[in-house]
């Protein structure tokens, strides 16, 4: 499996502070080359020398893949738009939209962290907008940069950010609405939210593979996303 790490430069604010600088660095992992991210992995954190950020923190849907058995771990699918964000949920084998924001900057950050927390999540799945031949748009770079400003708040929690391709998820919702019989007017409100469904069914199809995982680049945050957030008594019990 091959996963990107994202890695952000340190910010002089307060973690819930608006980040008005956010330059990303992808560091790329290949699966079969575990020496070389292991010396990586040493390079950017020290909580578990030798033992790549991969196996440190694997997403949900890798955990999913090497578990059938394993519990919790809910994701939440975000597909950014220019006025609105469409949201959707996934808990267990089951995927369904959730809402749709229309919200921006640091209002729409807290929003999506409040959610994520009533829910019970601890990954957030960001859809990352590419065109027909996987490059990336203008709009990736807005889309970068909320995910960059979301990953420091949300890894103050031990919760992960992760950016997904997303191409062709707003047709795929579209078509997926009207086989499901709702009219224009019906689906004119909820295709962000059913585009976050598919971003999010992507995901999981795929086991994780090719996602970027937008790493804080303070050592601090790095630690929480390695210990996680607090575990849930419910799902492990002592």
């Amino acid at each position: 499996m091959a996963l990107q790490l994202v890695t952000l430069k340190p910010q002089p604010q307060s973690p819930l502070s608006p980040i008005k600088k956010n330059p990303l660095h992808t560091h790329k992992f290949n699966s079969a080359n575990f020496a070389s991210r292991s010396r990586l992995t040493a390079a950017v954190s020290a909580s578990v020398p030798g033992v790549s950020w991969e196996e440190q923190i694997p997403p949900n849907a890798l955990r999913r893949k090497r578990d059938s058995t394993w519990r919790g771990g809910f994701s939440l699918g975000v597909d950014l738009g220019l006025s609105r964000t469409g949201l959707a949920i996934s808990k267990g084998f089951s995927i369904r939209p959730l809402t749709v924001l229309e919200l921006r900057g640091q209002k729409l950050e807290l929003r999506l962290l409040d959610i994520a927390e009533k829910q019970e999540v601890d990954e957030f799945i960001v859809g990352l907008p590419k065109s027909s031949d996987g490059k990336e748009t203008l709009q990736s770079n807005k889309v970068r940069s909320v995910a960059g400003r979301l990953a420091v708040r949300a890894a103050e929690r031990g919760w992960r950010v992760y950016l997904q391709d997303e191409h062709g998820t707003s047709s795929e919702a579209v078509d997926h609405m009207i086989a499901m019989g709702l009219t224009r007017s019906a689906r004119q409100g909820r295709i962000d939210a059913y585009a976050a469904v598919k971003v999010l069914e992507r995901y999981f199809s795929h086991s994780g593979q090719g996602i970027e995982l937008v790493l804080p680049k303070q050592a601090e945050l790095q630690d929480k996303l390695s210990r996680g957030p607090p575990k849930d008594v419910d799902f492990f019990p002592e």
